[in-house]
């Protein structure tokens, strides 16, 4: 009786460990129509635009004890700022920093086109 016990916790743990991460290299996030145009930029490539603003973006950095992969939370911050930004009316975002070990970012937002 206890072997099956023992057993069916593995299998259990295991079934929970596979779908934790398959998940957790899912991305989530998806880009709008409008923020396709919004580019990733840099500090010196917006020194000429105009500052409309910051986003802040938030993802599920874990999924329960597993951690998820740094570049699939990156890109998803990205994907978050760029949606905002274009709500905000912006193109282009610039990260005001690193990726938090919580998985946040916040974002400077840009209008660049016209100036």
């Amino acid at each position: 009786m206890r072997e099956t016990r023992l057993g069916s916790r593995t299998v259990r743990f295991a079934a929970v460990a596979g779908a934790a991460l398959i998940a957790g290299g899912c991305t989530w996030v998806k880009l709008t129509g409008p923020a396709q145009g919004v580019h990733v930029g840099t500090m010196s490539e917006v020194a000429r635009c105009k500052r409309l603003g910051a986003t802040h973006a938030k993802t599920t950095a874990k999924i329960g004890f597993f951690s998820r992969s740094a570049k699939k939370i990156d890109l998803e911050l990205e994907t978050l700022a760029r949606n905002e930004a274009a709500e905000m009316g912006g193109d282009t975002i610039v990260a005001q920093g690193p990726t938090s070990s919580e998985g946040r970012r916040s974002f400077d937002v840009h209008r660049c086109s016209g100036m």
